[in-house]
């Protein structure tokens, strides 16, 4: 692992996460990153995906490629 100084506490919390996961303390911060990656392109979708449907213009041009969303007749009851 690489040489990073970290208090006593916080590798001890650390350790104990990844001893519940049955994991090395690097093996368990390198899982711990992978899914920050994750997170933050999960993010970066949301956020395109927000700005893409809060476009009228977009939105409709899609509806007309590729037809509108599927509206369902109320059912009685």
């Amino acid at each position: 692992m690489a040489d990073i100084e970290i208090d006593d506490s916080t590798r001890a919390a650390l350790q104990a996460l990844a001893d519940d996961a049955g994991l090395s303390l690097e093996a368990y911060l390198a899982r711990v990153a992978e899914e920050k990656q994750r997170e933050r392109a999960l993010v970066a979708g949301a956020e395109a995906f927000r700005r893409v449907t809060g476009d009228p213009a977009t939105v409709a041009a899609f509806d007309a490629a590729f037809g509108g969303p599927v509206r369902h007749a109320p059912q009685a009851a």
